[in-house]
């Protein structure tokens, strides 16, 4: 690369630890890493942007009941196990005790970090979706990536089953 008057910059730097055959199966253990966690880092994005707003929790101050389903997802992220829900209202998670009467927190906000956190869970969503589908786009790897990726739900799953 010339820059100004003339000067030669090498942009090769490294360029020999990583060409031909050596990139190539570099690239293709990548794809397969990021296809087999992306249900993870799919699931816990959600569920822990579910979290940092309290959405999982009945903090006894309203009627407010979780939705089970956000309570399962909790339990899962937080204590890598399913919840003993036994649900009076079907799809509705049982009423926990109300908790002490909180003391006003005084201090900083903490909803800028929170907005935070949710744009951060969003965009690690996004951009693990467009991961699969750059992975699932190359025709030569793609019964693999498929493979893998079914691995990635699979094998957590039945983790958690046992």
């Amino acid at each position: 690369m010339q820059i100004g008057g003339g000067l030669n910059i090498s942009t090769r730097i490294g360029v020999d630890i990583l060409s031909g055959p050596a990139l190539r199966l570099l690239r293709q253990i990548h794809n397969y890493i990021r296809a087999f966690f992306a249900p993870a880092i799919l699931f816990y994005a959600f569920s822990g942007a579910l979290q940092t707003f309290s959405l999982h929790e009945n903090h006894g101050i309203s009627d407010y009941q979780p939705p089970a389903w956000i309570v399962t997802f909790a339990s899962i992220h937080k204590d890598q196990r399913l919840p003993h829900l036994e649900a009076p209202h079907g799809d509705r998670a049982p009423r926990p005790e109300p908790p002490e009467a909180r003391k006003s927190e005084e201090g900083p906000s903490p909803l800028p970090l929170k907005l935070f956190v949710l744009c951060l869970a969003t965009g690690l969503i996004l951009s693990t979706l467009i991961e699969v589908t750059l992975a699932l786009s190359n025709r030569a790897s793609r019964r693999w990536t498929l493979i893998v990726l079914a691995l990635g739900s699979i094998v957590p799953t039945v983790l958690l089953l046992l």
